[in-house]
This record gives C-alpha cells, structure tokens and sequence, in this order.
C-alpha cells in the first residue's frame, strides 16, 4: 500500500506563498485585553477586561504596602514592564506567524478507514516487521495525532519502529456529518475497537496498546474489553482523578462553567469548536503563552530550537472540535463530576474499573505537567493492580517531543513493551 497523503491539514506542505500563520485565536482574548486597557482599543466586556478588573485593588494594597515609594512613579514602572513584556510577546507571535517552517514529514501508509479515523502503520521497514512487538497508540481526541510523529527530528513512532517496537496509530481526524452524534461510546467500541482488529489482522493476535493524554482513558477502556488480547497497557500523562486537589476541584468548575456558556452553540453546531477547548486549556496557565513567545522572539529563526517550536506550535493550533455529545461526557462528566474516580464512567453500559485489569501496565507521570497534575494520573497508576509507575522530569507535551524525552521516556517505554512480551 503506498503512502497516504491524508492531511494534517494545516501542517502538510504549505509554501510561503501562502502568507503568514492565521493568528491563535486562544491569544487573541487576553491581547485585545491589553490593548483595550491601554486604550488602544474601546473597553473590552469581556472575562479577561474583568479579570484585569479584579486584579486592581490588590495592586493598589500592594502600593500601599510598601514603604517610601512613590506608588505613582511604581505604577508607572509596573506599566513599562507590562508593556515592554507585551511587546515582546507580541515580537514572537509575529515572528511565528512568518516563520518558513512547514511541516513535510511524508505519513505513512494508511491501512485502515472508517469515517475520518485513519490507521497509520508506521512498520514500514521490514526489520519492524519482522521484528518489532505491535502496539496501537491511542491520542486524544481533541490534539491531532501527529504529536507522536511532529518532525523527522522529533518522533516517538519513528523512534520506536528502530527500536524493536513495531507502531500502529490511530488518527481521529476532524469530526464530519457522521462523527458529531458520536458518544465516547461510539468511537471506542465502533471506531477504535475495530481498528484493534484490524491490527490484530496484521500483526497477530496479541497487541499491546498505549494511549497519550485523554487516549490514555480511551486505551484503558478498549484494553478492558480486549484484556485477554492485550499483553500491556502503556499510560502516558492520562488523567484519572480529576478533582485531585485544590487544583482539580478549581479546573472542574471551570470546565462546568465553560460547557454550560457554551451549550447553546454546542447544541446548535453540535460540536464544541477547536478555539474554545483551546481557551479552556490557556486558562490553565495563561502566562506560559506569553513566556514562550517571549522567547521565542530571542530565537535564531533558522537554528533548530526555533524550527522545532515552530513545529510544536503548528500543532498545538492544529486541535480539533469535539462532537456535542463527547464534549459533555469530557467536560460535564469527567472534569465536573468525576466520573471515572467515582468508578461511574460508562462505555456501553459498563464501568470502567481499572481495578479489574490483571494485566501489566506501564504509568508514565510527567512531573511538571499542568495539563494532567501529576496527582490525578498517580491515581489511575494507584487504581491498576499490575502497575509498573515511572515519574519523568518532562511536562504533558515535553514527554512526546522535548530535548529530555528520548532519554526519559521514547527509550524506557520501547524497553518495557518489549519486556511484555517475553513473559
């Protein structure tokens, strides 16, 4: 079968001609903020002008607080470092805007369809055939899959298809006509379970899976159901316990609130847009946005560290919507209510219970992740009776694609799956 030139869309070869990178919307609220506070532009009624809002008064008592300053003359320091700070974030996202970097990385071949699912076989060298242990990756469905297979310099698949490992994955892709009546449900028991069949069909009866992030829940919930099949799960950065601390218990209010403003779009476009799941998640750390274009504008645009954020932030603006139905389960049900700690989630009509899975599994926990806290997949490592857990210095995306995650975490993870099955 010959390669697929299936999309990624936005991040397939796209010549300079083309103009600039469309602006993150994510960015856009908490820059036109600014400038409205500035004066730039008219008064903002929005979440960000109130949260600017609220944040006055404590200014104020810090003024007064300290001693033998002119709060004026500190008022007007604080402004310049806001402003020279703004300018440089600003500096880097115009800079990543006209960046020539495009993504060129050739897919591989696509060995199974179904709707906008896709199932890339990455053995494509004999020797991965031959050799290497099948594993079907499971990504989220709200970030496209290619973070595992970002750029010729930094792939987890490939990386893995040289060492021992022969990968399968499963690609999502954007939610059409059929996928927006789609439950969880839907695309674990009839999109993502057929697609284990069928690499079954390939590579053998037994097929070991691993899932990244929110595909962590979806592999949990198809290694349950295929449990006799499956020689190990691998979980890397997956939620468990979404109320873990203060944190958890502050991000699902925000995910209730955020759902509940948003259903009466949801209903009528019976999806959740891209640009308000990516807000959600900016929330979570809105200054790490400005930090790293901050940096980013100190780059050498040629050098390979600046290629490669550019490679990552084409990715990262490259999510996907979440049909209607799926988004209130995720947000609704995992994030406000806990489900899947309360042992309440539900695939066809039964729980979810890593409990029960006697079967060997691998934990992953980046240690400075501020998607997943690092307490809420501790749980889900806590809940698996036959758990090996691993804590990596790396954040939720650093584990796929930084400097350290080869060392850290591509080697290790092909070590351990290979170990699965040779017992």
């Amino acid at each position: 079968m010959q390669p697929s030139n299936i999309k990624m869309e936005k991040t397939l070869p796209r010549g300079r001609h083309l103009g600039p990178r469309p602006l993150p919307l994510h960015l856009m609220a908490p820059m036109f903020a600014w400038m409205s506070s500035q004066g730039v532009l008219p008064p903002l009624k929005s979440d960000w002008t109130r949260w600017n809002q609220n944040l006055a008064p404590a200014a104020e008592a810090l003024q007064k607080n300290l001693d033998n300053v002119d709060p004026h003359a500190f008022r007007e320091a604080l402004t310049r470092v806001a402003t020279c700070q703004f300018s440089e974030m600003l500096a880097g996202v115009l800079a990543y805007r006209r960046h020539a970097y495009r993504r060129t990385l050739p897919a591989p071949p696509v060995v199974w369809r179904s709707g906008a699912a896709r199932l890339y076989d990455y053995g494509t060298e004999a020797t991965a055939k031959a050799n290497g242990v099948p594993v079907l990756f499971v990504p989220s469905l709200i970030n496209r899959s290619y973070v595992l297979d970002l750029s010729k310099r930094t792939s987890m698949l490939r990386y893995l298809a040289d060492h021992g490992v022969w990968p399968f994955l499963i690609d999502w892709g954007r939610p059409g006509t059929r996928e927006r009546d789609f439950t969880l449900t839907d695309y674990i028991v009839g999109v993502l379970e057929e697609a284990f069949k069928v690499t079954q069909s390939l590579a053998g009866e037994r097929v070991a899976i691993a899932g990244y992030c929110m595909g962590g829940l979806l592999a949990l919930a198809l290694a349950l159901r295929q449990r006799d099949c499956v020689p190990g799960l691998a979980l890397l950065a997956t939620p468990w316990d979404f109320h873990a601390g203060e944190r958890g218990k502050r991000e699902g209010q925000v995910a209730r609130t955020a759902f509940e403003s948003f259903a009466p779009l949801v209903d009528a476009l019976g999806e959740m847009p891209v640009d308000v799941l990516q807000s959600f998640f900016f929330l979570l750390n809105p200054f790490q946005s400005a930090r790293k274009f901050r940096t980013f504008a100190s780059l050498d645009p040629n050098s390979e560290r600046a290629q490669d954020f550019v490679a990552l932030e084409d990715w990262i603006n490259d999510g996907t919507a979440l049909a209607g139905s799926v988004a209130r389960e995720c947000l609704l049900g995992w994030y406000g209510d806990n489900t899947p700690a309360r042992g309440e989630w539900k695939i066809a009509d039964r729980k979810v219970r890593p409990e029960t899975f006697d079967v060997p599994s691998l934990v992953l926990v980046p240690s400075q992740d501020y998607i997943v806290p690092p307490a809420s997949a501790h749980a889900l490592a806590a809940a698996l009776p036959r758990v090996e857990t691993q804590v990596v210095a790396t954040g939720h995306i650093g584990m796929a694609v930084g400097a350290r995650a080869k060392r850290q975490v591509w080697q290790p993870l092909a070590e351990w799956l290979k170990s699965v099955y040779a017992v």
